[in-house]
């Protein structure tokens, strides 16, 4: 009964107006009897007047957890672990496993010689290479080679297993999966291969040599699935055509130099429930301010600099990740004078545009910069 009273108080300052009497605090009482209850009394919380993000920008810096990641290996191995992975907690997300909004996040660590068991799940999944060398990656029998900056799919209902060559070297990447989002719609499964491994059926990197050539797709190609058959998409070329778009383009205001990665059949996102970009920042680069619907998870690919979220400063350098809630004020600062800054990007974008939910706003006062606090 506390409880909706406070929310009665809350929402009076809003919309509502409405004096509590004996018989309405009574009414309230007689309501949650039958888990039941009056709008006017939470109509702010149901559906507040504007986005109202649980998720609290923060910053994981590399240099403070690589050596906790790397601890992993010394403390549990892969088979007992099934995955080493040391996952980002939002500290304003309480209700669920969350890095941003309804995307989870982490780090995951493997020895050379490892295999994980291959698995399929509802969730859909990214891996973006942080370190190392050999690693690999199957998925429904095509296997891709995974160097730095790399950026490799996992689609949902795919079978997927990862690995380190035995003449490589301790590995990290990032995953970013909507395991939040899959569960908070109640459709998560997760399936174990039957044969613990996912046999390799096509040449090693098929997929990024048939659908990665810029301005081509093959003529024979039929692909009708909701996601890439791109599973791989390389740095070297990535940064090649940042490069190229720099050299004739000033790019956003808002974003400097970004560029989406696509699905090549049909030039939408990558995947239905998550959608990817790199950006670069020129040297000097300060971006404007700007805010939409849709969670943005950052990883620093190259470079350092920082942002300015909701007024406050957070300072980044190479392999850190900042997150952007939604509907947060951001801009983006490069810090070097001589050297660009590169940012990958994952985010929720193809669900809201999908469901007519994305709305962006820019900050139309103080030269489109936001006044630090």
């Amino acid at each position: 009964m506390a409880k909706v009273r406070e929310n009665h108080r809350e929402n009076v300052a809003g919309r509502a107006n409405v004096e509590d009497t004996p018989e309405l605090l009574a009414y309230y009482d007689e309501l949650e009897k039958f888990e039941a209850g009056a709008l006017w009394t939470v109509a702010n919380k149901i559906e507040p007047w504007e986005p109202v993000s649980q998720s609290i920008p923060v910053v994981w810096r590399y240099k403070d957890l690589r050596e906790h990641v790397l601890k992993s290996l010394e403390l549990v191995t892969a088979e007992k672990a099934g995955r080493r992975v040391i996952y980002m907690n939002n500290p304003g997300r309480t209700d669920v496993a969350a890095a941003v909004g309804w995307i989870y996040a982490g780090l995951q660590v493997m020895n050379p010689g490892e295999v994980a068991t291959a698995h399929r799940h509802s969730a859909s999944a990214i891996r973006f290479i942080m370190e190392g060398t050999g690693a690999y990656t199957v998925v429904d029998g095509h296997k891709m080679t995974l160097g730095e900056n790399d950026f490799v799919l996992t689609p949902n209902g795919t079978w997927h297993e990862h690995a380190v060559e035995a003449d490589g070297s301790v590995c990290i990447w990032q995953d970013g999966l909507d395991i939040p989002f899959v569960n908070a719609m109640e459709a998560n499964f997760f399936q174990v291969h039957p044969d613990l491994s996912e046999p390799v059926a096509f040449p090693v990197d098929d997929m990024t040599k048939t659908w990665g050539n810029a301005g081509l797709t093959p003529s024979s190609g039929d692909w009708d699935k909701g996601y890439s058959p791109m599973f791989k998409y390389e740095w070297a070329p990535t940064y090649e055509a940042l490069t190229k778009y720099a050299s004739c383009s000033d790019g956003s205001p808002y974003d400097g130099i970004m560029m989406e990665y696509v699905n090549p059949t049909n030039n939408g996102p990558v995947m239905k429930t998550m959608g990817a970009s790199m950006q670069m920042l020129r040297p000097g680069e300060h971006t404007k301010a700007h805010r939409h619907t849709g969670s943005y998870l950052y990883h620093c690919a190259k470079g350092s600099g920082h942002s300015i979220i909701n007024g406050k400063r957070y300072d980044w350098s190479e392999r850190d990740i900042f997150c952007v809630p939604s509907w947060a004020w951001h801009e983006h600062v490069n810090a070097s004078a001589t050297d660009d800054a590169c940012l990958f990007c994952l985010n929720d974008l193809p669900v809201m545009r999908a469901l007519g939910l994305y709305r962006e706003e820019a900050l139309g006062e103080n030269n489109g910069n936001q006044p630090i606090v």
